[in-house]
């Protein structure tokens, strides 16, 4: 656990380490004790079938005679600051709020929880950092030892067919060119980060998931809640049930990453997106290998386009050659999921794009060590939503400031943390903050948003995204951003709109061709279980599921009838497969809620938008290592 310094031990400090304490000791005593059996059954067509959905948010407590009489009472903490995620975003907004403090000399509590078991576990990027906002909160990061060891040196950029390559001239200006940009290890730089905060005096406390948001009498954010632990698979208290922790804030800050489920709430509670157009997002794929040193070009970046997908499915790949001591690549592929034939399977898109003889020559005769996937907004500047409510902020990629052409947001992440603390720092060090609230509202981060380089940045390149949708597709959309963004720079006199939700772009089955996908070869394609043992994921198994059904029917009456089931496709992890009923008659949706890598894509592109991701018990998840 990171803690301001091994004297200052908080009441929340104090509190998750009493607890985990006592979660051990009684952990040891469940293990003797005499094994529980749960048993679950519903009416579906006649059969006897495990019920799928058993998470509170779905079955209240208040309404569940096994949990009478168990204590829900929670130990409270107060801070002048929460919060959620230690991300990009979570941590420069930490990092600048207590670098004011030391300038002003003025007292001011901040803390931030994660819910990886580790800061930077559950990070997962390309990564090419440009350093713009680096360079405004540390000058000096050269000197700290930031893990930035890769300067790019070389810029391709092909458009793939099935055998061939055609290189792309890198114009100076265009958005993907990476001059002055360093290729790392997002994950490390994640927790570089947070060592920098913890020297500040940032309590950042990693393990803990925010499970709820809390509010005030008059509606404002009052805070967050952390996750219970020790509850059973099927939804009743175990021995070992903890409640959460309340942390209480003047402003809680949501840095959550792309489609935060506690920003999902926000979004209703508070009608943060009436204005805008709905987020439109990706998957991304990624893989870390140690090729042949002959093969390696240290500060090389990758890009292409084209094959394996067709010209009207949105997407792209990157290899990245780092400079970390042993001759490492970082390769990944983005689909864009507003595709619309239902059988595509973006990671064996991914794994079948390694096979172009053009990426093939690179990694023949290398080793894949890591794997992992997370979704990406891809909506910018038109998906923006209002960003302040009373007592709260949205930072970093929950409200989605990524730049897409340049297929970067770690900048902009940044930026916007870094002015929302600036925002709130004279606010919550005042004595007299004028707030009409409890929890304080601070419009100025929104404009300060709208007078800085992240809103310029967006801006100009708000066409390119959605100008892919035209007939010619890829193709229609590379003439415009050629015309358009290197001549205009953006300044065109007009604004186009994305296709809608994700959820409502796939065809159903029967309109749609079915695709052959060739078997992996265990050299350079690999099947997918064999891809998530390398994500490090470990959840604790007799929990109930975080991916929640709102009605447990719908997926077969659905999703499994109308497009054939594409979440056992567009889930990079192996989750949800639809298995045989016990009697042989009809199917059932299993979910495998351990392989989880936490990449929201279920939550995104099922078409019943009947799937809701909550947090698991805190430290669940993936376990990257620089990804």
């Amino acid at each position: 656990i990171f803690l301001a310094s091994p004297s200052a031990l908080t009441g929340s400090a104090l509190f998750f380490a009493a607890q985990r304490c006592i979660r051990a000791l009684k952990t040891v005593q469940a293990e003797h004790a005499p094994p529980q059996h749960y048993t679950w059954r519903r009416n579906c067509s006649s059969a006897v079938m495990p019920r799928i959905t058993s998470h509170y948010t779905i079955f209240p407590r208040d309404k569940d005679p096994r949990w009478e009489g168990v204590e829900m009472e929670r130990f409270a903490d107060e801070a002048d600051v929460v919060i959620v995620g230690g991300g990009p975003a979570g941590l420069s907004a930490a990092i600048r709020l207590k670098q004011l403090a030391k300038e002003q000399e003025k007292e001011l509590r901040v803390c931030l929880v994660e819910k990886a078991s580790q800061i930077g576990a559950h990070t997962l990027s390309g990564a090419c950092l440009e350093p713009s906002a680096l360079n405004e909160l540390f000058p000096d990061w050269k000197e700290r030892g930031a893990p930035l060891n890769t300067p790019v040196t070389e810029d391709l950029f092909s458009i793939l067919t099935e055998k061939y390559r055609i290189p792309v001239p890198m114009l100076p200006g265009l958005p993907m060119n990476n001059h002055g940009n360093y290729i790392v290890r997002l994950g490390h730089f994640v927790h570089w980060l947070g060592e920098q905060a913890e020297e500040l005096g940032v309590e950042i406390y990693p393990g803990y998931a925010a499970a709820e948001v809390l509010f005030h009498e008059d509606g404002s954010v009052k805070g967050i809640a952390t996750n219970d632990v020790g509850i059973a698979k099927d939804g009743s208290p175990k021995d070992v049930f903890e409640r959460g922790m309340e942390l209480h804030a003047k402003v809680t800050l949501f840095g959550e990453g792309c489609h935060g489920h506690l920003a999902k709430q926000l979004y209703r509670q508070f009608n943060l997106r009436e204005n805008c157009e709905p987020q439109t997002y990706a998957i991304g794929l990624k893989e870390l290998w140690v090729i042949d040193e002959k093969k390696w070009r240290p500060g090389r970046v990758e890009h292409s386009v084209g094959w394996p997908l067709n010209r009207n499915t949105y997407g792209g790949s990157f290899l990245y050659h780092l400079n970390e001591g042993e001759p490492l690549v970082a390769l990944g592929f983005v689909v864009g999921l507003d595709y619309t034939n239902p059988y595509l399977s973006p990671f064996r898109e991914f794994q079948r794009w390694k096979h172009h003889p053009f990426v093939a020559k690179t990694l023949e005769g290398g080793d894949r060590i890591a794997y992992g996937a997370r979704a990406l907004n891809e909506g910018g500047y038109q998906c923006l939503p209002k960003v302040t409510f009373p007592g709260g902020m949205l930072i970093g990629c929950s409200p989605g400031f990524m730049n897409v052409p340049k297929i970067k947001g770690t900048h902009t992440a940044m930026k916007s943390g870094m002015l929302a603390a600036e925002a709130i720092f004279p606010k919550v060090t005042a004595e007299d903050p004028a707030s009409e609230t409890a929890g304080l509202h601070i419009p100025e981060y929104e404009d300060n948003l709208k007078k800085s380089w992240i809103w310029k940045e967006l801006y100009a390149v708000r066409n390119i995204r959605p100008s892919f949708h035209n007939y010619f597709g890829l193709y229609g959309g590379m003439v415009y951003t050629g015309v358009f963004y290197w001549i205009l720079r953006g300044k065109e006199p007009w604004t186009l709109k994305h296709a809608g939700l994700d959820s409502a772009q796939l065809k159903p089955a029967k309109e749609c061709t079915p695709i052959e996908y060739p078997k992996p070869d265990g050299k350079l394609s690999f099947d997918l279980l064999s891809s998530v043992a390398l994500s490090g994921t470990n959840h604790e198994g007799d929990q109930p599921p975080h991916l929640t059904l709102k009605d447990d029917s719908i997926p077969v009456a659905n999703n499994l009838a109308i497009y054939d089931g594409p979440e056992q496709r567009f889930c990079p992890a192996g989750v949800y497969e639809y298995v045989p009923l016990e009697t042989g008659e009809g199917m059932r949706l299993q979910i495998n809620a351990q392989n989880c890598v936490h990449c929201k894509t279920c939550d995104i592109k099922d078409p019943s938008q009947n799937i809701n991701w909550v947090v698991p018990e805190g430290s669940g998840g993936p376990a990257y290592n620089g990804l």
